[in-house]
């Protein structure tokens, strides 16, 4: 007979995690305001809130950790980061920053002006947050069945490019350069294939534009292109990493999702020009060209991570639990964003709860009812994080409600997901019987929703 699957790694270490009573969870997220990101870490149960910066590192992570060379300036930690860039990645310039929010904060310092439009492919809160702070535009390109949960659709996040070319075409004078997140988070943690990025490269050679990649989950959206689009059947991660990002001018990466390492991040270029003009940002806002905010022994750590992180016994193991968890929930019913992204799982709320008002923030409601249920936590991919219009201050309302179950790497078992799969159930069950969400009673002026207070609507 056929052999099962199984994890490619084995485990050396637990962490003993706590289940908590209906009674104390009722308090907990009382006491939190409402906001799933203002629960402690104890008072959770399983916590898909993300998978940035939470996933288990390796027995070779480890070891380089203890290799890490602190030196201030010219450490060899930041040269083995170097090589591992170049030779994985194909950049000759690189600055290390904290992580990727720090690296979208440096890199967006010296190319986005107050007025420009940045188009792409559904962009993150913290990409949106830096464009938006600068009063410059995110211009939303992704294609339109990326909004239709129910249909099969094997690269949802990939850029429309009839879409980015009417755009182009009319506005390039105000637009500095193109971005494309790989895998599209927004959308439902959805690739973008390697047809889509060269039609991307070829408009932005036509109007002589740069092209840049979010890239925390790059090398998830490599191991979609082998499995999904033809002629790369064959190829391996690393040589499909070298290809896509062969088509872009720079990168920013959050090297807590896919490099699997606790803190780090880095921005990546071709251009010495630019990583001089950048060296002057990374130098005020997060250290010194060769540390960037980052210790020497996480820029080990992120060197072996983005090796380990390229290969595909690594991501087959990591994706499946993902596709593991969404068969269980495609079994109960429960409706998501299909086929089930790389990190995540992402719920749809409007389907879920569309007697709730989309004033009381569906998805948000979605996921606290989870937390209620067992202890869960997720978090909110709708209308509290696509935060008001900073022009008119109006609530935006995206096409997607959703919420987001995060799967940290080689953390959680099987196990877990079945009671992930077990407890959305019971909540979609119950749906009918859950008539209120919430309503805002305190948010930051930008990027609301790490923060934001709430209240049950009346």
């Amino acid at each position: 007979m056929e052999l099962p699957f199984s994890e490619s790694y084995k485990i050396k270490m637990v962490e003993p995690i706590r289940r908590s009573t209906r009674q104390e969870r009722e308090q907990w997220i009382k006491d939190a305001k409402y906001n799933l990101f203002n629960l402690k870490s104890d008072q959770v149960f399983i916590d898909l809130l993300t998978d940035s910066g939470t996933g288990a590192m390796s027995d070779r992570q480890w070891a380089a950790i203890m290799m890490g060379d602190e030196s201030y300036a010219g450490a060899s930690s930041f040269f083995n980061m170097k090589n591992a860039i170049k030779n994985i990645l194909g950049f000759d310039y690189f600055l290390p920053t904290h992580q990727g929010r720090a690296a979208e904060n440096v890199l967006f310092s010296v190319l986005v002006k107050e007025g420009d439009y940045i188009p792409g492919n559904s962009h993150f809160d913290t990409t949106k947050g830096h464009i938006e702070f600068r009063k410059a535009h995110a211009v939303d390109c992704t294609i339109d069945e990326a909004a239709n949960t129910e249909l099969y659709h094997p690269f949802k996040g990939n850029v429309d490019p009839a879409k980015l070319e009417k755009f182009m075409a009319e506005h390039s004078s105000k637009v500095p350069f193109i971005i494309v997140t790989v895998t599209n988070n927004t959308a439902g943690g959805q690739p973008v294939s390697m047809e889509c990025i060269r039609q991307v490269r070829a408009i932005a050679n036509k109007y002589n534009k740069p092209v840049v990649f979010d890239s925390a989950r790059f090398a998830e959206n490599a191991y979609f292109i082998k499995m999904r689009e033809k002629g790369y059947e064959s190829k391996t991660i690393k040589e499909i990493v070298r290809e896509m990002f062969s088509n872009a001018d720079a990168m920013t990466m959050s090297s807590k999702k896919d490099a699997i390492v606790n803190m780090g991040g880095f921005i990546a270029m071709r251009s010495e020009k630019l990583h001089q003009e950048c060296s002057v940002f990374n130098i005020m806002f997060e250290g010194f060209i060769t540390y960037g905010g980052m210790s020497g022994r996480d820029m080990n750590a992120l060197a072996v991570g983005l090796d380990e992180g390229t290969e595909f016994s690594v991501l087959e193991t990591r994706i499946k639990q993902v596709e593991y968890l969404g068969e269980k929930l495609k079994e109960y019913g429960v409706p998501f964003q299909f086929p089930s992204g790389g990190h995540a799982i992402f719920v749809d709320a409007n389907r879920v709860l569309p007697n709730i008002p989309k004033e009381e923030f569906r998805a948000q409601t979605l996921g606290i009812e989870l937390y209620l249920e067992a202890g869960i936590r997720g978090v909110e991919i709708g209308a509290i994080l696509a935060d008001r219009d900073p022009e008119t201050r109006e609530n935006r309302y995206p096409k997607l409600e959703l919420l987001r179950l995060a799967i940290p790497r080689r953390v959680y078992t099987n196990n877990h997901m079945d009671v992930v799969a077990a407890a959305l159930k019971n909540v979609f069950d119950r749906r009918d019987q859950i008539k209120k969400g919430f309503c805002v009673t305190w948010e930051a002026p930008i990027m609301r929703h790490f923060t934001i207070h709430l209240e049950r609507a009346k």
